[in-house]
């Protein structure tokens, strides 16, 4: 599985019910993402944003040529089918914005996609944004500012505080990535800490999950063997008294009954598994532009 963010890379849309649809394309095309089309079953042949729109993915590469990228906006249960859609004609990216996606769709995705080395990000997923450069998704790019820090998260909702909080303090962003807030996703953090391991733009590193990131244990012992850059830790819900996993609220609704219980010494661990790394936890936001500096980045 490659990442490939080139700025003149191809982007398709899949999906336009979605409410957040018209705006992410208004200021995606403001930025200079080059979109080429739409696809929508049953609208083939309209125009929206002055984008052509096609019924199928398959007239979309026929008409337009090679895409390098799709946005999946369509309806969670209409996902699977939408991205297998796109991995059938060979688009080697997909960034699902869709949240709520069943995990058994998610499952089989998955599974297709590593059999065709397709890259996903999220479910549930904000997209990636490169300040200044490229935007892919639905950020407010207003809220970012190009610099020597990348950061991957796993809660979009703190992503654009956390950005904040770098740009005050003069640490603008080389790059950010939301993996998806849904219980299961696509491309893991590792995947992207292994990418941005050879970024010339990233100089350190800001990982924002959660309480209950299943992955953060792996990605900190994955860190441990590395001579890389600085990275930065930050776990949302960390102090909340409660033993159960902080999510998304439309995720709770929709697995609370299968979800495991996560308990404080689960938690715990986790934090010491960070200490044992050498990378620090950062108790509050504000306390992160501190961390970063203290590792060196300026």
């Amino acid at each position: 599985m490659t990442i490939d963010l080139q700025l003149d890379s191809r982007i398709l849309i899949q999906g336009v019910d979605n409410p957040l649809v018209l705006a992410a394309i208004g200021r995606m095309q403001i930025y200079g993402t080059q979109l080429v089309g739409i696809v929508s079953a049953g609208k083939g042949g309209q125009l929206l944003k002055g984008l052509p729109i096609f019924d199928l993915v398959e007239q979309a590469q026929e008409t337009l040529g090679p895409i390098e990228t799709s946005l999946i906006f369509v309806p969670a249960y209409e996902v699977l089918d939408a991205a297998l859609e796109a991995i059938a004609a060979g688009i080697p990216q997909l960034i699902i914005i869709t949240r709520g996606v069943p995990p058994l769709d998610t499952i089989r995705l998955l599974r297709q996609a590593s059999i065709t080395n397709t890259l996903i990000l999220g479910s549930g997923s904000a997209g990636i944004i490169i300040p200044d450069r490229l935007l892919l998704g639905i950020y407010q790019p207003q809220l970012f500012s190009p610099g020597k820090v990348a950061i991957i998260s796993r809660n979009q909702s703190l992503t654009a505080e956390i950005a904040s909080e770098l740009n005050q303090a003069n640490l603008g962003q080389s790059i950010v990535i939301h993996i998806g807030s849904d219980p299961l996703v696509g491309s893991s953090c590792r995947r992207w800490l292994e990418w941005l391991q050879s970024d010339p733009l990233t100089k350190a590193i800001v990982l924002v999950g959660d309480i209950c990131w299943d992955s953060e244990a792996a990605t900190a012992a994955y860190l441990l063997a590395q001579q890389g850059k600085p990275v930065v830790a930050y776990l949302a819900g960390i102090h909340a008294n409660t033993p159960h996993p902080l999510t998304d609220a439309a995720i709770v609704l929709s697995h609370t009954l299968s979800k495991p219980i996560y308990h404080a010494d689960t938690i715990q661990q986790r934090i010491e598994t960070y200490k044992r790394a050498k990378i620090p936890v950062a108790k509050k936001i504000g306390q992160i532009p501190h961390l970063l500096k203290k590792s060196g980045i300026k």
